[in-house]
């Protein structure tokens, strides 16, 4: 019998069916698509938090977390009017426990936004997924040198440039100490783009560093404990008259420790991280005349960080750091560009919304994101440990700059 012909017509309907089932189902593996992120099935809008949980920075996480839930409970939960949901992930170490957490919370938890961070290295990780997937992600830690304008259009920062830090201290530095300046930081991203801000910056104006070979001392990344003599001596035979660092978490609380003990007298100046929040209080009385850079100090007197203040040392029993600030600041940020996203927010229109912003009235300042840095345009504060009257401080001593692109 001769083979039964299929009609042309036939066919196409196959055709077509086939290929609105493969289009059908490619739509419902892009998990991370604005299409299903948009809203959780009770209309809340789902945020997910991505904050170091272990590891040198965990304290970090703790003040984020605690700056983030700060500002929702003083606004009823809402953001923009809307009703948040929140899940969070673990930072971890480095970039691929942070990525780790980031598909996490896009995959599993339909994350609408992604904030957080206390390290600039996982946004090297997480940006290309964030624009991907057409996902804000607001950092809340420095933003790594590594990341270009292009690189750039789902990410925000409410925190800083890492490269910024350090040139914002640097000509302070070159002008007040009297001979060559030691460097020192952890060997990672984040090392490497806080000290070359400070190196360029210094040496550009004609600064000297004490270093062997002109080059800064790195020290191990990620261990929670480092024996920081072997590079203390060095210092002590280098000829520096001040050194200046980047350490953050444990490992800040290692450093100053160790410095008071190897019993050099020369000046110690650091990021502001290196006595921020409870490492401030972790160090003692080893900080005592520490001088940092850092865009916030907690005795700034302006409404939004009077307000900001009190009610955080009134939940906590302790000030505020800069990670609080950061985070304190994602919140704010999403809670207007949320507001100005329209009745039925998306992914999209939020980003859209986001770019658009003015002036962000926070506890450090106003600050306005720029257009090309996607991060704060804000001014830079001199700080000094002493006693403000109550406690061990970082006391504002200075403006110095105004930074930020």
């Amino acid at each position: 019998m001769k083979p039964r012909s299929h009609h042309p017509r036939s066919r196409t309907r196959c055709a077509l069916a086939g290929l609105l089932t493969v289009a059908l189902l490619a739509v419902s593996a892009c998990s991370g698509s604005s299409l299903d992120n948009d809203k959780s099935a009770d209309g809340a809008i789902r945020i997910g938090l991505i904050w170091p949980k272990t590891g040198p920075y965990q304290a970090l996480g703790v003040d984020m977390e605690r700056g983030w839930q700060l500002y929702l409970d003083s606004h009823g939960g809402k953001l923009g009017g809307h009703t948040v949901t929140t899940a969070t992930g673990d930072e971890g170490v480095n970039q691929g426990t942070a990525l780790t957490a980031a598909k996490k919370l896009l995959d599993a938890d339909k994350a609408t936004v992604l904030v957080g961070t206390a390290s600039a290295d996982p946004t090297v990780a997480i940006a290309p997924i964030a624009n991907q997937r057409k996902v804000p992600f607001i950092g809340t830690g420095g933003r790594p040198g590594s990341l270009k304008p292009a690189d750039l259009g789902y990410v925000w920062h409410t925190s800083w440039q890492s490269r910024e830090t350090g040139a914002a201290i640097a000509d302070h530095v070159r002008t007040t100490v009297n001979g060559p300046v030691y460097l020192m930081a952890p060997d990672y991203q984040g090392g490497w783009d806080q000290l070359g801000g400070f190196t360029d910056a210094f040496t550009k104006a004609g600064g000297k560093l004490a270093n062997e070979g002109d080059k800064p001392a790195w020290t191990p990344w990620g261990a929670t404990s480092v024996n920081f003599l072997p590079y203390l001596n060095k210092i002590k035979d280098s000829g520096a008259k001040a050194v200046y660092v980047f350490y953050a978490g444990s490992m800040a609380v290692e450093f100053v420790k160790q410095y008071k003990q190897s019993g050099l007298a020369i000046p110690l100046y650091g990021a502001g991280f290196l006595t921020e929040g409870a490492v401030l209080a972790a160090e003692g009385a080893a900080a005592d005349g520490v001088q940092t850079v850092m865009n916030y100090v907690p005795d700034l007197d302006n409404p939004a960080n009077r307000t900001f203040s009190t009610e955080y040392q009134k939940k906590y029993q302790q000030p505020p750091s800069i990670y609080s600030v950061t985070a304190w600041d994602a919140a704010l940020l999403l809670d207007q560009a949320i507001a100005a996203a329209g009745a039925n927010p998306t992914s999209e229109s939020i980003n859209t919304a986001i770019g658009k912003l003015g002036a962000i009235d926070s506890p450090r300042g106003s600050f306005r994101l720029g257009t090309v840095g996607h991060s704060p345009v804000q001014a830079w504060y001199l700080r000094k440990v002493a006693f403000d009257g109550r406690t061990r401080a970082n006391v504002t001593q200075q403006t110095l700059t105004t930074l930020g692109s």
